[in-house]
């Protein structure tokens, strides 16, 4: 069974196929907010919630409680499962808040830990999300595919932060870095790699975020949102661009476009496949180790897969209940990548999935649940 997983306004819908696609919807009315997957145990699910906290499952999504303890605020605006350290068995889980804290978990969500240190970083008493000035919160939790314990932590607005040890001892931002990430990624291919699609424009570093470079050459819209690499070659590079928030996000303003780039040369549009940017909102992405070059891209437009790291594109036709995804997509967080040991239908495709928002709308993820 594959399924995949997109958190709208109104509910958590998780699509599942065996010989057909079925449509569930869970914590409706809850206003969910983010999503992620314990990777070396599919069958564990966090959803963080606008209001309500955060989530879990243990049967790939198809019960649903409250975590325990020791999360102190209801706003959950980013979660994430670390890939490359385990506690006792459990991925070690982070969840980020409005007003910006995170919080760790070593045991599957049973208590929690609030990471402190991050909130006594210099950058902090600047931190402000501009339709909220008097708050913040964390947009972005990356948890290093590489590297145990190093995480990156993006707060909209004002910092992309780090810690490499699991939050013990936080880092700030560094002079030239991203101020407004929306999207952070890392590769396992590329160790110490980090790409950020931020507000700002865009943003690469090769040294953990201790420095950054802003390749931009050909990028004419410079809001960018969503970001996705090659499974396969950490230089193929795609994001999701606009000029500014009010064409992003809402499908009335929207007009939102896909750039591409090869290593060191310009980005360029790609869009073959992609419904016309006037009308549609940014699009999301997510990837799967055992499809390389293949990235998959949600908007309101609906599901769209490349199977040429971006150059080109076909829509993937699933019964969404309505209004499905008309509202937009507001999240495909960094991809996270379940073993190929997981999968049990060769044919059907893996997905990966991805989680974690901070707009309105609605935040898919792809992942290949256990039974």
């Amino acid at each position: 069974m594959v399924g995949i997983i997109v958190v709208t306004r109104a509910a958590l819908l998780i699509a599942r196929r065996t010989s057909t696609w079925t449509i569930d919807a869970h914590l409706g009315g809850l206003s969910p907010e983010c999503v992620a997957v314990d990777l070396r145990s599919p069958a564990k699910v966090y959803c963080g919630t606008a209001r309500d906290g955060l989530f879990r499952s243990r049967d790939s999504g198809r019960n649903w409680e409250p975590v325990g303890p020791g999360i102190d605020h209801p706003m959950i605006t980013a979660v994430d499962v670390g890939h490359a350290g385990q506690a006792d068995g459990f991925g070690i889980v982070y969840a980020g808040t409005e007003p910006s804290a995170v919080f760790r978990s070593d045991n599957g969500g049973d208590s929690w830990v609030d990471l402190a240190g991050l909130r006594a970083l210099p950058s902090a008493n600047t931190w402000s999300f501009p339709p909220r000035p008097h708050t913040h919160h964390v947009r972005w939790i990356e948890a290093d595919v590489s590297v145990a314990d190093r995480v990156f932590v993006a707060i909209e607005a004002g910092a992309l932060v780090r810690t490499f040890d699991g939050g013990r001892i936080w880092r700030d931002r560094v002079r030239g870095g991203p101020y407004d990430t929306h999207t952070a990624l890392t590769h396992p291919l590329a160790p110490g790699r980090i790409y950020s699609a931020a507000g700002d424009g865009y943003f690469e570093s090769i040294d953990a975020a201790d420095s950054w470079s802003s390749p931009e050459d050909g990028l004419k819209h410079r809001y960018l949102v969503g970001v996705a690499v090659d499974p396969a070659d950490p230089d193929y590079v795609i994001v999701s661009a606009t000029d500014g928030p009010g064409s992003a996000y809402s499908p009335r303003r929207a007009e939102s476009y896909v750039y591409r780039k090869t290593g060191l040369k310009r980005w360029e549009q790609a869009m073959s496949g992609l419904p016309e940017a006037k009308g549609t909102t940014v699009s999301r992405f997510a990837t799967h180790a055992g499809e390389p070059g293949v990235i998959y891209a949600a908007n309101n437009r609906g599901l769209f897969r490349s199977e040429d790291a971006g150059r080109s594109w076909k829509a993937l036709d699933l019964p969404w209940p309505e209004p499905g995804l008309a509202d937009g997509v507001v999240t495909l967080p960094t991809y996270a990548i379940l073993p190929s040991s997981t999968w049990r239908n060769n044919s059907s495709p893996p997905f990966a999935y991805a989680g974690s928002n901070a707009e309105p709308g609605c935040a898919a993820s792809f992942w290949k649940p256990s039974a």
